[in-house]
Parts: C-alpha cells; structure tokens; sequence
C-alpha cells in the first residue's frame, strides 16, 4: 500500500468515526416558546368592537421597522384590563366613538430591541416623524426609552378614540417623506383617530395630556380619552395622553417575555 493510499484509508476512517459519534449524540431539543399565563386574554375574545391597529408589528414606529417579539397583530391583556376596556367601549359606543389600541401587552424582548435602537446613534430613519425636536443620545435621559415597560405586565394599554363610523387609514410606505408626529393633523401621518395634537410615540413635550399648549378640540379629545378610562380603573401616564395602566395590576412586579401572537394565549 503506498503511502498516499494509507493516507485516505486513515482519514476515511476517522471521518466514519466522527460521523458515528454525532450520530450517537442525543440531539438538543428546541426550547419551546413561552406562553402567557391563563389571566391573559386576546381582547377581541372580550370586546371584538375594539379598533385594533398594532403598529409594532408594521414598519409605522419610531424604529422603522417591525419590533421584536410581535408575531401577530394581536392586542393580548390581562383579563380585568381587557373586561375593564370593554366597559370603557360600551359607554363610548353609546355616544358614537370607539376605542382604538396601538399596543398592549409588551414583550420584554421587544423593550430590549427598543433599547438597541436607541444606543444606535446612526440610525436616525424615522427621526423627522417621531423624534425631530429629540437628540437621540438624550432618549433615556429624558424617559422616552428605558429598560424595563409597564407594558410587559399585562395591564397597560396604548389607544385613542376613533369618531364612527371609522374610515380606513392607509398603509405607511417605507422610505416615504415624514412629517413631524406634531404637525397639523392635515400635514402628519394621516390617523383615523380624533384629533389629539399629536401623532401616537411622539417623543415631544407637546404629548404630555395635560400640555397647555394644545387647547380646543385637541385638549377636549384627550379629556375625553382620559375621563372616560379613569371611570373605568385606568390611570393615565401624563407623559403620554395614550398611555394608560389598569389598576390594580394582576402582576405589578412581573415583566412577561411571550410573543404577541395568538397561540401564547390559545385556550384562554
């Protein structure tokens, strides 16, 4: 045998070897996705009345493109925050508006993407929209960004009023020119909501519910928004006047890492 031909024999060996060892080796089973506790619910199951238009899971937000985490357009809640939002649509119904969501509950890998982005200085794709006025390196000095999210309880909920019967809003077109989240409600992104004096997730002063410098219709709006939660159990974040945490909270010091997605609440 020569010495090339001992050569292969050797490494033809080895690789039966090898491949006998792997074959042998207990494959490592895949981990499966958590899911939500039974106190959570899918809203529509509670009130399918409610206009859901869940934007984390488009393109249409401060990050420009779908977050992490939010598999299905699904607003999921707490049972009472989603009972307590029910009440909420029926007295609005009654007086021809509805509730609209932008977001529920949040995925604490969806807060970690929020996070990335936001230590990511040169990506500034939807600055003029939702952060104009707002040096990115400022986002967690002044709160719009931090680490941990309400939102990742269950209980806290993200909406508008919508005046009935509700048009359609259209599609948000990656890449397209952006107007200032505060702009004139005829020049920024068009919303089949009410008029609040901003765009949801603008990160401006101008969002704080009580600003006296949105006055009129605007103001009017956002009290209506605001009496109409609270006699419901919800508190409003006075930063944000869509912002608001049903009280008390199922889980107030839990911070859930299930997708958003049908099957983490299927059964409940």
């Amino acid at each position: 045998m020569t010495g090339i031909a001992r050569a292969l024999r050797t490494l033809a060996a080895a690789g039966a070897a090898l491949l006998a060892v792997t074959a042998a080796a207990p494959v490592a089973a895949a981990r499966p996705e958590p899911k939500a506790p039974p106190e959570f619910v899918d809203l529509r199951s509670v009130d399918p009345t409610i206009i859901t238009e869940m934007r984390y899971t488009t393109a249409h937000n401060f990050m420009g493109e779908p977050v992490d985490g939010y598999r299905q357009p699904v607003c999921i809640l707490t049972r009472p925050a989603a009972l307590a939002l029910r009440t909420a649509q029926r007295s609005l119904l009654r007086q021809g508006y509805s509730l609209k969501v932008y977001d529920c509950y949040r995925p604490q890998r969806a807060v970690d993407h929020f996070v990335r982005w936001a230590k990511d200085l040169d990506d500034q794709t939807m600055k003029d929209e939702f952060y104009p006025q707002v040096d990115k390196t400022r986002l967690f000095e002044d709160g719009y960004i931090a680490e941990k999210s309400g939102h990742s309880r269950g209980g806290t909920v993200d909406l508008t009023l919508v005046k009935l019967p509700a048009s359609p809003t259209r599609p948000y077109e990656p890449g397209e020119e952006l107007a200032p989240c505060y702009a004139p409600r005829g020049e920024r992104f068009p919303d089949n909501s009410v008029d609040m004096g901003t765009g949801y997730d603008c990160f401006d002063t101008l969002s704080h519910t009580d600003d006296l410098r949105v006055q009129g219709v605007q103001r009017a709006n956002r009290q209506f928004l605001k009496s109409t939660l609270s006699a419901s159990g919800f508190v409003n974040l006075a930063e944000e006047w869509w912002h608001f945490t049903y009280r008390p909270e199922v889980f107030p010091d839990t911070y859930f890492d299930f997708p958003v997605a049908r099957r983490s609440v299927a059964g409940h």
